[in-house]
């Protein structure tokens, strides 16, 4: 795979940024690409390791050392099948996954893994750029009528693969346009929405049809959609935050960080607002609480909205800067990570947690009180201290999908967690014709998961439906 000695030969070179002055001026993408003769040259450093780590990194097994091989041998085109065979939206993961099949990459090992997220960006941007990306309607129909409840990355995957096996499909979006969090939650800065709406066309173009401004279970019930569809595919997500019910939790300018996101994207997008405040930080103190993705965003948005400070604060402790290799690879490792919207100025802070929002007297939150915590998340006394604050954004993570409305009407267990029942070998839940996949099944996850979930969904919807199926697992 690549070059035989190329890992030795060359460095790893990654994708740059604009320069933070320049980019928190506006909500666009700041990535520099590699030149294409870079690209290859990376591509070239996948050894032949023998067994591909990679692979099981990856959550969709994108088969990486082929699509390398393929890059550094100038057959671009290829690639773009070979990386397409997996994964339906490689332009979402070569933008906002993690990355977790580097920290798999046997050059990882040394610190030095194949840059496998920039050459994946790459290979789908000049598919695009090449018009190679075109739709792929199926040939023959199958007169089957599929339902998909939710437009993130988990439904549009889901109806791409059973349009592709010619299946009529329908995907309900209770917002204005199809996306999901992909297009409401990811700042414009991270994921430009230009890219969802090639996806959705593709889609329309292969024979989907979106219903937006629809929610199953309010403006339309549930049993509609069983009743009307051979299928019902739930897909919404996991979109109930995760509170911090402590006093004070009630003043103006605390918020959850979902809402304060959403906000800004329909902004962007020139969209009007639902008829509530405008949560903005322009000219305030920022606190985000949770050091996650979505805390991250929280940051990068609220510099763009010319906030005076950002601080964001975790209850966990500060991770390790690097790992101990010995232990933790080829899996994900816990160490320190600093993200872009964090490089743009934030001051972090770790082991903190708050217990009290101080108001105003015009009942503003002005300050949270907190204090620091052991290993055991137990209090250290005489370590309370306040931080001022305008705007507090909550980005604590997910704890479940919303019960109210789709999920109750449709009568579908739940695990313990919450989430909607279902295994992954056929995505049956509890209900006859009902399947469940993405975050409504897991949990709060990745887009990558979500996008394998959507795939083998699909997958078992179409062997429910034809007593087998030629869609990939």
């Amino acid at each position: 795979m690549g070059k035989t000695t190329g890992f030795m030969e060359f460095t790893r070179q990654e994708r740059t940024y604009a320069p933070a002055g320049d980019r928190v001026r506006h909500y666009n993408e700041f990535i520099n690409p590699l030149p294409e003769n870079m690209v290859a040259q990376q591509g070239g450093r996948c050894m032949d390791c023998g067994i591909p780590f990679c692979h099981t990194g990856c959550p969709v097994n994108n088969m990486i050392p082929d699509w390398n091989d393929l890059v550094w041998r100038g057959n671009w085109q290829e690639a773009l099948n070979t990386l397409h065979s997996t994964n339906n939206f490689p332009e979402f993961t070569g933008r906002i996954c993690p990355a977790p099949c580097e920290a798999a990459c046997t050059l990882n090992i040394d610190d030095q893994p194949v840059t496998i997220k920039t050459i994946e960006c790459a290979i789908v941007d000049k598919g695009w750029q090449e018009n190679w990306i075109t739709p792929l309607p199926s040939p023959v129909k199958t007169k089957k009528k599929v339902a998909i409840v939710g437009s993130g990355p988990a439904g549009l995957a889901c109806a791409q693969q059973l349009a592709r096996a010619g299946h009529e499909v329908s995907v309900y979006e209770k917002n204005r346009r199809a996306g999901g969090l992909l297009r409401y939650g990811i700042p414009d800065f991270k994921l430009s929405k230009k890219l969802i709406d090639r996806r959705i066309q593709q889609m329309e173009q292969e024979g989907v049809t979106f219903w937006t401004s629809l929610e199953v279970g309010k403006d339309i019930p549930a049993s509609r959609l069983v009743e009307h569809y051979d299928a019902v595919v739930v897909a919404g997500g996991s979109e109930q935050p995760r509170d911090l019910p402590i006093p004070g939790r009630d003043l103006d300018g605390v918020h959850f960080a979902m809402d304060f996101l959403t906000q800004q994207n329909q902004r962007n997008a020139g969209e009007p607002l639902p008829n509530v405040k405008d949560i903005l930080a322009g000219g305030k103190k920022v606190v985000v609480i949770g050091g996650g993705d979505t805390g991250s965003d929280c940051v990068g948005t609220s510099f763009r909205q010319r906030a005076l400070s950002v601080t964001q604060i975790e209850i966990m402790s500060c991770p390790p800067a690097h790992e101990d290799k010995g232990l933790t690879w080829p899996n994900w490792p816990m160490k320190l990570r600093t993200s872009t919207s964090q490089e743009e100025g934030a001051d972090r802070d770790w082991s903190v947690a708050t217990e009290e929002f101080v108001g105003n007297k015009d009942g503003k939150v002005a300050a949270i009180r907190c204090h620091k915590v052991d290993a055991k998340f137990q209090k250290i006394e005489g370590s309370e201290f306040e931080i001022d604050a305008d705007l507090v954004l909550l980005a604590m993570g997910f704890t479940n999908p919303v019960k109210e409305g789709l999920l109750e009407q449709m009568g579908v267990k739940l695990d313990q967690r919450g989430n909607v029942l279902a295994d992954v070998t056929n995505y049956k839940t509890s209900q006859p014709k009902i399947f469940a996949a993405g975050d409504m099944r897991r949990g709060q996850s990745l887009v990558v998961w979500a996008i394998r979930e959507g795939r083998q969904a699909a997958r078992a919807v179409d062997q429910y439906l034809m007593g087998k199926s030629n869609l990939p697992r």
